[in-house]
């Protein structure tokens, strides 16, 4: 009985060029003179470098280990000499350096010691560790990391697992190319997913313009004896987008802000499935993975590519014609212009697509939009590409937002179709990084807000605590003085003032003290004094205790050296 098919919305049919590159059967690249291996080649956190310069590594050793759960680590592709650990051009159209390990490879591809599971008796969390730690991430393109996918969310199983054959976008035949040589990996792989997933059926989606690795696929599964469908979906990119190929396959349409695992359904690519396989089965980490190579080249063609391999080096493979101007990599609909030759092939690598201006002539020089609503009509997130052009355009990221930017997944289908020529999805690119970049001005902002508030209620929080302690040392002196005599007059006001204000109490404490320490005093040089010396100073202390420590207004005494005024003319 066959599979009831639904038909998402939107969608084009530009020219496939797939037969060239699949005409001759995968072959392994040869090593190359140096591989760069940056370590940020996921969404997530950067992995930590492992390695320094003049460190020796083998095949599959560690060389970065995952920042966090949402990272993935990253492998040395061979055996070599780590030359150095230092920033490097990446495969990215900003031209930007990212930190990465240099490897001089020995020639010997010596591997690492292996370990290797058994995904039936293992706990799920333990594989899934094991997964994060073999650098398995999503291999269409996404690059997620696998690990975070494989969990059956709060239900604990998954109704559908689809597996992603699809590969609607033109050029890119690495998926079918592995389909057809490597389907009973792939379904081997797919059966831990399942296990991993507890998923109810599994639906296996491939183009009908792939006829050899649909069957490829069928023959597999019955010879592993797995309860797999295997489904041959219409050619209509981009079926290949996870939300497509789901609601053609199930029907399901995930609306906006919502997730396919909320309804059931979880998705991987076959190279993921394969990715799997090798990690659990062989123990083979993420070290290569297959790339075709086509467009302005003699010999288009699959390779299996160790990451970190320039790309240069695979392209010569193929024979680089002499007008080529700039690499892609990816599609022509979604790929992204390479700031140079040389850059590292790395795990989104799915093809590099070789240009010229002769096979890719610059586009035609924008014109005004004439709001014919043909981007409407094939834009297969049912969104409003003219309204969101229109909102990018002004810098009104707001309304853009609200007409739902973020669910554009820059397929290209409202650019291939505008009959004004307008580079539609550059705009919205524009329109995504503006609101990253103030989503993360604002973070920021709120950061420092709430490290001064947090100072302010510290210092506030301090002085109270001062307070407390002024406090509590007041009530000590005004009990201490409660339990004793008054030193002298002077003192006994004080004190009873104390029971007022701590600060009195304070000051009284410290009349008292001075005044008990100055009772205590000895004189100092007062030995040996004659009689007379001796009266002159006992008078001087009477007078002082009966004026209150006033100075003397009478004449000074005789022998002290004092006179009074000469009264005569």
């Amino acid at each position: 009985m066959m599979r009831s098919l639904f038909r998402f919305h939107g969608g084009v049919k530009p020219a496939t060029n797939k037969a060239a590159s699949t005409s001759e059967p995968i072959v392994k690249a040869p090593l190359p003179p140096r591989l760069v291996v940056p370590l940020h080649q996921s969404i997530g956190g950067t992995p930590h470098p492992l390695v320094r310069a003049g460190q020796r590594v083998l095949k599959g050793e560690l060389i970065g280990a995952a920042d966090g759960n949402v990272s993935s680590a990253v492998h040395a592709p061979t055996s070599g000499l780590v030359t150095a650990v230092e920033p490097a051009l990446m495969a990215h159209p900003s031209g930007l350096t990212m930190l990465s390990v240099i490897i001089e490879p020995d020639g010997e591809d010596r591997w690492a010691e292996l370990d290797r599971l058994n995904y039936k008796s293992t706990p799920p969390d333990e594989l899934r560790d094991f997964v994060r730690d073999a650098g398995i991430v999503g291999l269409g393109g996404a690059v997620f990391p696998t690990h975070l996918k494989m969990n059956p969310g709060r239900e604990g199983r998954t109704r559908t697992l689809v597996l992603n054959g699809a590969e609607c976008e033109p050029f890119i035949t690495c998926d079918d190319m592995l389909m057809r040589e490597r389907a009973a990996g792939i379904v081997k792989g797919t059966a831990i997913l399942r296990h991993l997933l507890q998923a109810d059926e599994v639906l296996i989606g491939i183009e009908d313009n792939k006829p050899e690795a649909v069957a490829a696929m069928q023959t597999a599964v019955r010879a592993e004896g797995e309860s797999m469908e295997v489904v041959a979906i219409p050619t209509r990119y981009p079926a290949g987008g996870a939300k497509q190929l789901i609601r053609v396959l199930t029907g399901i349409e995930v609306p906006h802000g919502r997730r396919s695992t909320d309804f059931g359904v979880q998705c991987f690519n076959v190279g993921t499935a394969y990715a799997v396989f090798e990690a659990l089965t062989c123990g083979h980490p993420l070290i290569s993975r297959i790339v075709t190579v086509a467009g302005n080249v003699d010999r288009p063609r699959n390779y299996e590519v160790l990451i970190g391999t320039p790309m240069s080096d695979v392209v010569r493979l193929s024979g680089q014609r002499t007008d080529t101007t700039r690499y892609l990599m990816g599609g022509p609909m979604m790929g992204m212009r390479m700031p140079g030759f040389d850059v590292p092939v790395v795990k989104a690598t799915n093809c590099i697509l070789v240009a010229s201006d002769a096979l890719f002539p610059p586009p035609p020089p924008e014109q005004a939009c004439i709001r014919c609503g043909e981007c409407a009509r094939a834009c297969p997130a049912d969104l409003q590409p003219f309204e969101l052009y229109w909102f990018s355009r002004a810098k009104n990221f707001g309304k853009a937002q609200e007409y739902n930017l973020f669910d554009c997944i820059e397929c290209g289908c409202c650019a291939y179709v505008c009959p004004s020529h307008i580079p539609l999805v550059d705009y919205y690119r524009f329109s995504k990084s503006e609101i990253w970049a103030r989503e993360r001005d604002k973070s920021a902002s709120d950061q420092a807000r709430e490290r001064f508030e947090f100072r302010n209620f510290r210092q506030e929080r301090e002085k109270e605590e001062k307070a407390a302690k002024l406090a509590a040392k007041a009530a000590e002196t005004r009990a201490k003085l409660a339990t004793e005599p008054a030193v002298d007059g002077a003192a006994a006001t004080p004190a009873a003032d104390a029971a007022e204000d701590p600060k009195k109490a304070l000051i009284a404490a410290a009349l008292a003290r001075a005044q008990a320490q100055r009772a205590a005093a000895q004189p100092k040089n007062t030995d040996n004094l004659s009689a007379e010396t001796q009266a002159e100073i006992e008078q001087i202390e009477a007078r002082r205790r009966t004026t209150g420590n006033a100075p003397a207004s009478g004449p000074a005494p005789a022998g002290t050296g004092a006179s009074a005024p000469d009264t005569q003319p």
